[in-house]
């Protein structure tokens, strides 16, 4: 039976379209012991990768500290003929630049709030404070792999 992997990869556009639609992420990185630490993160797209913001202290920040790199999976779905994710390897960029913090945290509270920019924006206060306490995370892909089961037309 022949592969139909090229028939469910999905393009930029629709990569970026699923992205922009999911709003939670599963962040491996490689913890102290050589064994994955996975944990779901809250995230804005950012140009073909993703950015968050994280506790300082967070064993996913000291993982990354001592390597750079992740894996990061963005998924939907709840049957086989409905799956649909992506996949990206990543180098991480840790910032602590309170600025850069201060925007993602605000990004991730619009996103979350969608509908109640005036929540949002009064929360500015709150978000400058906990930047205080957090980095930001930049995902840049290296390599991608996608999938939309949906190609499939309901056939395997």
């Amino acid at each position: 039976m022949a592969s139909r992997r090229d028939e469910i990869r999905m393009t930029p556009e629709e990569i970026s379209g699923l992205l922009a639609d999911e709003l939670t992420a599963q962040v491996a990185t490689i913890g102290p012991n050589g064994r994955p630490h996975l944990v779901p993160v809250f995230y804005v797209p950012r140009g073909a990768g993703l950015a968050t913001w994280t506790y300082t202290k967070s064993q996913k920040v000291a993982n990354l500290r001592r390597l750079p790199q992740a894996t990061v999976l963005v998924e939907t779905g709840t049957v086989y003929a409905e799956l649909r994710g992506v996949s990206m390897e990543c180098d991480v960029e840790i910032s602590t630049d309170l600025e850069e913090i201060t925007a993602i945290g605000q990004e991730l509270t619009v996103r979350m709030l969608a509908g109640a920019d005036d929540v949002a924006t009064s929360a500015s206060q709150f978000i400058r404070a906990q930047a205080a306490k957090r980095v930001g995370l930049v995902f840049t892909p290296t390599k991608v792999v996608s999938w939309d089961h949906l190609k499939l037309g309901g056939g395997y």
